[in-house]
């Protein structure tokens, strides 16, 4: 089981058993109180329950494929490159054309809600916190979710 939760746009934190990830995709670093601090730029890590790949974009911007327990989250922002490199089930995201690639059983809106639901026709929902206990616990219909 993690937990998903935003404070700003460009971030997306995740919360493990173990502790918490926050993925900073504008400055693409990736901190977790680790010893060496902060992670920046593409590789390949793993960090307490995650295994974490960083992809460098042909912009060299960085996105990041995140696995934990069987579970694959693509944290992309509004970068639309490299999307053949992301495999996920939980997108965060504001590319529309990154949703229509990727495919993903949920979305975490990371920018203009409004335009991603009218263009997708789907409506959004607004949490605090998104828990995500496994993959059987997915929508079986794509959701988009507003973290506040």
């Amino acid at each position: 089981m993690f937990e998903i939760e935003s404070k700003n746009p460009d971030e997306i934190i995740i919360t493990t058993k173990k502790g918490a990830i926050k993925f900073d995709v504008a400055n693409a670093v990736i901190s977790a109180n680790l010893p060496v601090g902060e992670i920046t730029g593409p590789g390949e890590f793993e960090i307490g329950d995650a295994t974490i790949r960083g992809v460098l974009t042909e912009s060299h911007k960085t996105i990041y494929s995140v696995e934990i327990g069987g579970v694959h989250v693509g944290i992309l922002g509004n970068i639309e490159e490299n999307l053949d490199d992301i495999i996920a089930d939980i997108l965060c995201t504001s590319s529309i054309r990154a949703i229509r690639e990727i495919e993903p059983k949920l979305i975490v809106a990371m920018g203009n809600v409004d335009a991603m639901v009218s263009d997708l026709k789907l409506t959004a929902r607004t949490e605090k916190k998104l828990k995500i206990k496994n993959l059987e616990s997915l929508p079986a219909t794509k959701e988009v979710v507003v973290l506040n």
